[in-house]
């Protein structure tokens, strides 16, 4: 009898963010097309989280394979140094003028983590270059920036960084600002900002630290005395970039200019995996010198991949055409009147939307978090509907690729709310 894909991933595959003892057996997905992906048994599924935020075209999209075709057929990868190429080039020409700020150059690495990685890195030896000694790094409470070394050391001390906390570097973490508390992290600022080298932050929208979202006025004011302080700003846009929060990236909604912007996620639209942190002239000018050692030593085996350029490329011409924004804006706008029907139920609480993002709270009588009981009930309850719907604990969110349609928006609410029926407080 020939075993399932389901069956051959548990002899040999090790999963993220899974505790393979108790986990149920995956789903063995075959093939994808716009917002449905199929398993094996040719079930569909409507992928409303866009397979961790990646996917913003829907699967499969017919001209980002045919862009990744042509480039298969004259170059698949080429050293990055001392080498360059037609995609990688092109892509940067295209990319850095919409972004917001003055982002003039732009380096390539492979993943989320990486980007943040090296704009940390950025930061901390644009300083040394310059001959001053500033160490420090800011960064919110709540935080996530990624899952190697250096990202974690900028993330909340969690659950994801608890088995690591004694071995990440040192950050001073501020509260998210508020009304109540913007001129006391204005002074704590002040108190710091004599070796702080740079904050780093999640424009509007806390992603994995549970869909927390945040004023953009007092993120302004926030930046603002930063700059006046000589801190760099990153603005970790992996998440919140290429039309998440309704405008193409989050921080064109303050006018404070980040210094570095680090993107990937849908970046290439979910199709491959990339990174890239682009910087201001005055970043890159410190490091020009006659001084080797002013180098910036940081590479990557696969470092602007001509077939991942390609994609982002092709991706990031779907993304600025008008049908696109059209969509986005259709996606907010049905979200807002869900939002509405769901401030009505019984155990929800915090309903927030943004841009193509909405997220609520279930109410249990455990606290808040990632690591929340009722996760499970949520993930079993969603795969037996066949809608994939992945709750930061007892956070759910639904984030979906903008091809969605609203059918299949109508199928992804209306398993919302018989959830809520079928949990009928049973955690409280």
């Amino acid at each position: 009898m020939q075993k399932t894909l389901s069956g051959r991933d548990q002899a040999v595959i090790w999963h993220p963010y899974t505790q393979m003892q108790t986990a149920p057996a995956p789903i063995g997905i075959v093939r994808g097309e716009g917002a449905l992906l199929f398993d094996e048994a040719g079930n569909s599924y409507v992928d409303a989280t866009s397979s961790w935020w990646v996917n913003i075209h829907g699967h499969a999209h017919p001209y980002i394979t045919e862009k990744l075709a042509e480039q298969a057929r004259q170059l698949h990868h080429c050293i990055f140094a001392g080498y360059t190429h037609e995609p990688a080039v092109q892509l940067a020409e295209r990319l850095l003028p919409i972004l917001p700020g003055r982002q003039q150059k732009l380096f390539y690495s492979d993943n989320g983590s990486t980007a943040v990685e090296v704009a940390m890195k950025m930061t901390i030896q644009y300083w040394h270059n310059k001959g001053e000694k500033r160490g420090r790094l800011l960064a919110f409470r709540n935080a996530y920036h990624g899952d190697t070394f250096g990202a974690m050391s900028v993330s909340a001390r969690s659950v994801f960084t608890r088995a690591f906390d004694d071995y990440l570097f040192n950050v001073s973490f501020l509260d998210l600002p508020t009304e109540g508390n913007i001129n006391h992290l204005l002074e704590e600022v002040d108190a710091l900002a004599g070796d702080t080298a740079a904050f780093i932050f999640e424009p509007l929208v806390q992603g994995a630290g549970g869909m927390v979202m945040y004023e953009a006025p007092l993120l302004d004011k926030l930046l603002q005395h930063c700059r006046q302080r000589n801190i760099l700003l990153i603005a970790d846009e992996i998440m919140t970039g290429f039309g998440r929060t309704g405008t193409n990236f989050a921080m064109e909604q303050v006018s404070t200019p980040p210094d570095i912007i680090t993107l990937s996620k849908g970046l290439t639209g979910g199709t491959m995996a990339m990174g890239i942190t682009t910087c201001t002239e005055d970043i890159y000018a410190a490091f020009l010198s006659s001084d080797k050692l002013k180098t910036l030593f940081h590479g990557h085996s696969f470092t602007a991949n001509p077939l991942t350029c390609a994609v982002a490329l092709a991706s990031l011409e779907l993304f600025l055409q008008p049908a696109c924004r059209q969509n986005r804006e259709r996606i907010a706008a049905r979200h807002r009147q869900f939002a509405v029907e769901l401030a009505y139920q019984e155990d929800v609480k915090q309903v927030r939307s943004l841009g193509t993002i909405l997220a609520f709270e279930i109410v249990t009588g455990e606290a808040d978090s990632y690591i929340n009981d009722l996760s499970g009930f949520l993930h079993a309850f969603f795969r037996e509907k066949r809608v994939m719907l992945r709750p930061l604990g007892n956070t759910l969110y639904i984030l979906p690729p903008y091809c969605i349609t609203d059918a299949q928006l109508d199928e992804v609410y209306a398993s919302v709310l018989e959830m809520l029926r079928a949990y009928g407080g049973k955690w409280n």
